[in-house]
């Protein structure tokens, strides 16, 4: 076989398995959730943020990027774990991406931090979902036999 159809045809599935991993990622951005803007802490003033989609589970919450790859979620918070920090508005050049509207929370879940902007609905339901999770002391009682 010719050297070059070999790398044509590596070059096209190559291509396929691109498109194919960008088609899952646009399907599962589709199922819903909340518009969310987040960002890994330490970063340098307005720089770092990621917009994305965040859904709640049972015990967590996983943000999707909008720009990855990623089959899966890019970052997962559980929910007995997260605590919620200071609450601020945007500062400076991070007015390019978010309006007067958006609250941005500090988090930290098992050593990692985090920045989360959130809208004042997307703000309710996230500090909701944070506020009702279950008290670390219960304990499930069992049955009576």
């Amino acid at each position: 076989m010719h050297t070059g159809l070999i790398v044509l045809i590596i070059l096209v599935v190559l291509l396929a398995g691109l498109v194919a991993a960008f088609a899952y990622r646009l399907m599962v951005l589709r199922r819903g959730g909340t518009a969310a803007i987040m960002r890994v802490l330490p970063s340098e003033g307005g720089t770092g943020w990621r917009h994305g989609i965040i859904r709640y589970g049972d015990n967590t919450l996983v943000f999707f990027k909008l720009s990855s790859l990623r089959p899966g979620p890019d970052h997962r918070l559980g929910r007995q774990d997260v605590h919620v920090g200071d609450r601020r508005a945007p500062r400076d050049t991070e007015f390019d991406i978010m309006t007067s509207d958006i609250a941005v929370l500090e988090l930290s879940d098992g050593g990692k931090n985090y920045e989360i902007a959130l809208d004042r609905s997307a703000l309710t339901a996230f500090l909701s979902w944070v506020e009702s999770r279950p008290s670390g002391r219960s304990r499930r009682r069992r049955p009576a036999a």
